[in-house]
């Protein structure tokens, strides 16, 4: 018998009895599945991953061979949505929304005087806004550098860009649940029973 138990943000548990072909689901949302079939590969399955399956995970299997049991965390990890405005009177502001951890944020040419702003969302992540007063006679561009453990980015201004009727220019990623400590960007979370 193979068993997953997860205490993440609710109870579940996913069961499979090998002398009687059983499969049993408790609590467990339809994202939670065997990644193949679980008589031939006890994998924990989930897709998509999202923050609400950060929590413990532990894997029992009982068998003639006598009883195992296996412990796993899961941390998400979720790039921020990234953007950087500027306005006529030559502040430029980057912003890296919604990230899990909270993204850091520097710029080229370094500049010492930035103002930085943070803000804690309840599901736990965090968006960082960092302003600085880009003089574009003496910097033609600026650039402002993401760095996060799931994504970096490097986004740049020119002033030829900036026309006098769109007071900002933006350049975008995406904000999807993604990844799991050490694996980098995944989409598809595989637990395995050894």
């Amino acid at each position: 018998m193979v068993t997953w138990k997860t205490k993440s943000s609710t109870y579940c548990s996913l069961a499979y009895r090998y002398d009687n072909n059983e499969t049993r689901k408790l609590n467990c949302n339809e994202r939670m599945t065997w990644k193949y079939s679980p008589d031939s590969d006890p994998a924990l399955r989930i897709y998509p991953v999202n923050l609400g399956d950060e929590g413990n995970y532990t894997c029992e299997i009982v068998s003639s061979e006598g009883n195992f049991i296996f412990f796993s965390s899961l941390t998400v990890i979720v790039p921020p949505t990234v953007t950087l405005t500027s306005d006529r009177s030559g502040v430029a502001v980057c912003q890296a929304s919604a990230g899990k951890p909270a993204a850091e944020i520097s710029w080229i040419p370094a500049n010492n005087h930035s103002t930085k702003k943070e803000v804690h969302h309840p599901n736990g992540t965090v968006t960082r806004v960092s302003c600085i007063d880009w003089d574009s006679s003496m910097h033609p561009t600026v650039t402002c550098l993401v760095t996060h453990p799931a994504t970096n980015k490097s986004l740049s201004l020119d002033p030829s860009y900036v026309s006098l009727k769109l007071h900002y220019f933006l350049i975008g990623g995406s904000a999807s649940v993604a990844a799991v400590i050490g694996v980098g960007v995944i989409l598809c979370l595989i637990f395995r029973c050894k």
